[in-house]
């Protein structure tokens, strides 16, 4: 096992934990629940971040900027939705 291995391992689970997170605090009956969710969920979304910096500064992990023909399509594709 590599290092890369372990740190795509990490970000995945660390998405999925958000993601109960982020359910958890939806789905809350009371403030003091929904509070502990959402602390959570941020210390997670931190944790995330951290990683993905990581990973993304030794080039495990590159995305591509979308170019503007593309943003443009789908802003007008959802604006003529409304």
């Amino acid at each position: 096992m590599d290092d890369r291995y372990i740190m795509e391992n990490l970000l995945l689970t660390t998405k999925g934990v958000c993601d109960l997170y982020l359910h958890g605090a939806i789905e809350s009956g009371t403030a003091n629940v929904h509070q502990a969710f959402n602390s959570a969920l941020n210390d997670s979304l931190c944790m995330q971040d951290n990683i993905y910096q990581k990973m993304s500064s030794r080039g495990w992990y590159q995305s591509e900027q979308a170019q503007q023909q593309q943003l443009q399509k789908v802003k007008q594709k959802f604006a003529a939705q409304r």
